[in-house]
């Protein structure tokens, strides 16, 4: 069972800082007892992912989507300044040292040195001050949770029997996929305008990948722009659940032989060949109970985190205002 790439950075994008400047032109979009949240602190939350929908044509599509992240990042916001009042209340702190400690996990997982984790941070718009700030306010809401939902979590060994024979019985009919891929770099800030040049550059290499008698690595090898180009784009074998959604979705939809229309991630456009197709096998239980089992107390802390933020709510006096 493979770790997601970047699996904690991931993570923590999905907990992006907000610098607090409640401008007097800012619009509230929330008021939580007696903390104001802004429309620009919901902006900056859902910035990573609303940059993706610039490359959706569909202007209808592309507002649904955003009003539907909006919603999601500002139900996030609300949840965090109820926390964060519990932590002042209890008088949770969290030391300069566990704050260091997170930062090298971080690095260590994602195998990376501390110079490319600060050139990963400022592609987000954090300075290594803010991103500490940010690790401060998560630690503490983790301590939080620790403290007031973690006796709720329990796997018993009939529990983990059950999950072993729902995800064997899954895992018995899935496949693993070997893959190449051609990559337009995009840049973080690029503006629609030249989101479109790369996508019209993705699709003149997808046009010329498709032509019979192609050799797709060695097209890799000479246009691709991503890190795998020297090794003809191969992305070797992998498992749903590695890659990002809308490369995986490409990846396991087409046949064997098979070659995407351009495909954004926050990378660029990227064209994709599938190789091969392997069928996988469950390992035996004892092989991966571990694994299942912080699964399952994942899925459990998060629900019962959840069933907690509602109780605060309840508790609270939450003004919407968009």
């Amino acid at each position: 069972m493979p770790r997601p790439v970047n699996r904690l950075i991931l993570c923590t994008l999905a907990f992006t800082a907000v610098t607090a400047r409640a401008e007097l032109v800012d619009r509230i979009a929330a008021v939580v007892n007696n903390d104001v949240i802004t429309l620009s602190e919901v902006e900056t939350r859902i910035a990573p992912d609303a940059q993706k929908l610039r490359s959706e044509p569909d202007a209808t599509k592309r507002a649904e989507a955003r009003s539907l992240l909006v919603k999601r990042g500002l139900e996030l916001l609300i949840g965090e300044k109820l926390m964060e009042t519990q932590v002042r209340e209890l008088n949770i702190e969290v030391a300069d040292s566990e704050i260091e400690m997170g930062m090298d996990d971080v690095k260590k997982q994602n195998n990376i040195t501390t110079e490319q984790f600060e050139g990963l941070l400022a592609q987000e718009g954090y300075t290594l001050a803010s991103y500490k700030a940010f690790m401060r306010k998560h630690l503490a809401r983790l301590k939080l949770v620790n403290l007031k939902v973690r006796s709720k979590v329990k796997i018993s060994d009939e529990d983990l029997k059950a999950e072993y024979a729902r995800w064997s019985h899954d895992e018995a009919n899935e496949f693993e996929v070997h893959a190449r891929h051609l990559l337009v770099q995009v840049a973080p800030k690029a503006t629609p305008e030249q989101i479109e040049v790369a996508r019209l550059k993705a699709n003149l290499l997808m046009e010329e990948a498709r032509k019979p008698g192609t050799d797709f690595a060695m097209l890799a090898k000479k246009k691709s722009e991503g890190p795998s180009a020297a090794d003809g784009g191969d992305l070797g074998f992998f498992k749903r659940g590695v890659m990002v959604a809308e490369f995986e979705k490409a990846a396991f939809t087409l046949p064997v032989g098979g070659i995407s229309e351009p495909i954004r991630t926050k990378f660029g456009w990227h064209v994709l060949k599938v190789e091969e197709r392997k069928s996988l096998s469950a390992p035996p239980l004892e092989e991966v109970k571990e694994q299942l089992r912080d699964k399952m107390l994942r899925g459990q802390l998060e629900k019962y985190t959840e069933q907690y933020v509602q109780e605060l709510r309840a508790a609270a006096v939450v003004d919407v205002k968009i």
